[in-house]
């Protein structure tokens, strides 16, 4: 169904607010979006992103506005993790079936990239504009150079918050009554850090892998850029015997480094070096509802469900956000209070879901990932659902190499969860684990948990 031109205003120009300009600019509407930021185009990236991992769902929304080859250019496809255990081998563990991968990106390259594809749509940008407050009824947007400054006032028939996990946006509709919020940050950090190319540009670790070296409490985790570089990730408690707090010197951080990734014993200088130089950030899930203010303003990616990064869906979560809601375009045409209704009620139980997913994929990656008892768990698994792909899917597939609901895949990890631990008793199960015996148990819980 076809939309009348409205005049609408994205605040951000991050990743979730470029392709939402791109999506309404092709649906014919007058875009400006505005960002209290310099133009990311200009300036140096500020260490502190952690790269991203396009997944199915990411694709899926660029490829429906025709981008995918444009960001494939700029991506690489990791279809492994390498996990370096120490005192063993590196050792890989295939994330799917053949030919499935998740794709990591820099934050930064990617963030470029979209706002010259939105640009070139037709979309305006106002870096450097600051929005101090927002009239929500009238739909209308000030912005100063600071909140005692002279703002100006515009005036706009369309809202759409894209301003991150501290949503200026959000903070008004706080104000609502009846407006539900919470924020829930971890007691853990993370610091970018970054492993060089070789002089002749090639990579120096696998570079269709997704590193990781969990130490049970903290991790450090690698992917790789075009240039040959990885971008690292180092994710440690604020406070505690191991920490951030207590590496406070060059000596400190070398001993950590030292002591903890010996296999990155040649890169301790530069990632030293790093260490002090990027800032150290915190992470945070936050949840709110109603995402919309009647038919005017409506929250979407991080704004209305900031999630931990474990899972990689941060983007593709606020990507699919944008999916759906051109989706609902598409089925009720200029009824904007029908496409904003339907929009919250949609996503916001997968919302939910993916936070709860994140948190918990911390937890596995950090200690799981190197416990003998869960790897066995996991090849049982894997195991079975080469065997009988109709009736095991993984829940990490679900999530990342399907667009099935997150709340299903939840629901459905559940289910599993709860069957792998019974068969995760049965006698001699190390020996036994690719046995029919194991087999026909799965199948036979299967059937009385009823899980598909």
């Amino acid at each position: 169904m076809e939309q009348t031109s409205k005049n609408i205003a994205i605040i951000g120009s991050g990743l979730v607010g470029s392709l939402l300009a791109i999506y309404l600019k092709k649906k014919g509407h007058a875009v400006t979006v505005f960002d209290r930021r310099p133009d990311i185009r200009t300036v140096h990236f500020s260490g502190r992103s952690i790269n991203l991992a396009m997944s199915n769902r990411g694709w899926k929304s660029l490829e429906k506005v025709g981008l995918g080859d444009a960001i494939r250019e700029i991506a690489i496809p990791l279809d492994k993790r390498a996990m370096h255990v120490n005192n063993k081998p590196v050792y890989f563990q295939k994330y799917g079936k053949e030919g499935e991968a998740i794709w990591s990106i820099s934050r930064g390259v990617l963030n470029r990239r979209m706002i010259d594809l939105a640009e070139n749509e037709g979309a305006v940008f106002r870096f450097n504009e600051k929005v101090w407050d927002v009239d929500l009824p009238e739909a209308k947007i000030f912005t100063g150079e600071s909140e005692k400054s002279v703002w100006k006032e515009y005036q706009y028939d369309l809202i759409f918050g894209c301003d991150g996990a501290f949503s200026r946006v959000r903070h008004k509709m706080q104000r609502r009554s009846r407006f539900d919020y919470s924020q829930d940050f971890i007691d853990v950090g993370y610091k970018e850090l970054t492993i060089p190319p070789n002089e002749d540009g090639t990579h120096k670790l696998d570079n269709n892998s997704f590193h990781i070296w969990p130490r049970g409490k903290f991790m450090l985790i690698a992917m790789p850029n075009i240039d040959g570089s990885f971008t690292c990730t180092l994710f440690l408690p604020f406070e505690g015997e191991v920490s951030f707090e207590n590496i406070t010197t060059t000596k400190e951080a070398k001993a950590f480094f030292k002591s903890y990734f010996p296999n990155v014993r040649k890169e301790i200088e530069n990632l030293t070096e790093d260490f002090f130089k990027n800032p150290t950030s915190a992470m945070v899930t936050m949840k709110c509802y109603p995402w919309t203010y009647w038919n005017k303003v409506a929250l979407v990616g991080d704004s209305a469900h900031a999630i931990v990064p474990f899972y990689g869906q941060g983007m593709n979560a606020g990507f699919e956000d944008i999916y759906v809601l051109d989706e609902l375009m598409e089925t009720y045409g200029d009824d904007w209070d029908s496409i904003f209704s339907a929009y919250q009620k949609s996503r916001k139980p997968n919302a939910d879901a993916i936070a709860e997913l994140s948190y918990r994929n911390f937890k596995e990656m950090s200690s799981k990932t190197a416990d003998s008892k869960f790897l066995l768990q996991k090849k049982i698994e894997k195991h079975f659902a080469s065997k009988h792909p109709d009736k095991w899917i993984p829940v990490y597939s679900r999530v990342t190499f399907s667009d099935r609901p997150y709340a299903e895949a939840l629901a459905i990890g559940d289910e599993q969860e709860r069957i792998m631990r019974e068969v995760m008793e049965l006698p001699n199960i190390e020996e036994n684990w690719d046995s029919d015996l194991v087999a026909e148990k799965i199948i036979s819980l299967l059937k009385t948990k009823k899980t598909t």
